[in-house]
């Protein structure tokens, strides 16, 4: 990797930290300098914009997050074991892993609405990946007959991630990991009262 390269990603990897803690729209290209230790010119010599940079700073947060759920998801065969896996990693994200600040779609979601459109479309398309991706869980599991065939996979793909990412929500506003605990005990109560017994 070139020395251009190297730097580049350094100014990325620290500045979605720094984003996903502080805000994609509030943190500033000074806080971006003093974060990086470059000078103005150091970070548009690689970037035409703030926004430009933000956007960078989120995909890198994202795929930071899709490396998490693809290693918890690694030995995971059973719909449930994924489920709970993915639980798992939201706690993770709740303790500051694989980044600090919780969850990148969720701090963008609220973040951009219609002031920053190109952080906005990005947030849906992350959503609309983690959506696909649970969704397909419920699915496997209902054709394998681990899960009821009567479930609505789109209600509880949708209940299963609000739950989860309100809870995150409170769990960072109150600085209280309860309302994680008690969100994930709800949902693994769901999980058992969906699965089909013979």
């Amino acid at each position: 990797m070139r020395k251009g390269e190297r730097t580049k990603k350094m100014i990325i990897e620290r500045t979605s930290k720094l984003m996903n803690t502080q805000g994609y729209l509030a943190t500033s290209i000074s806080d971006v300098m003093k974060e990086t230790g470059l000078e103005k010119g150091g970070i548009y010599n690689h970037f035409k914009s703030k926004t430009e940079l933000s956007l960078h700073a989120f995909r890198y947060a994202i795929e930071e997050m899709r490396k998490n759920y693809t290693d918890a998801l690694s030995d995971k065969h059973s719909s449930t074991e994924r489920l709970y896996a993915i639980l798992d990693t939201f706690c993770d994200l709740a303790n500051g892993r694989p980044l600090p600040g919780g969850c990148p779609i969720m701090n963008a979601a609220i973040e951009s609405d219609d002031a920053h459109p190109d952080l906005r479309a990005e947030a849906q398309k992350a959503m609309s990946e983690l959506y696909k991706m649970v969704h397909a869980i419920f699915l496997k599991g209902m054709k394998n007959s681990e899960f009821s065939a009567a479930i609505d996979a789109d209600a509880m793909t949708t209940i299963f991630i609000s739950t989860i990412e309100g809870a995150l929500m409170m769990t960072k506003l109150y600085d209280d990991p309860v309302y994680m605990n008690r969100a994930i005990r709800f949902l693994k109560d769901q999980i058992t009262h969906i699965q089909h017994h013979a």
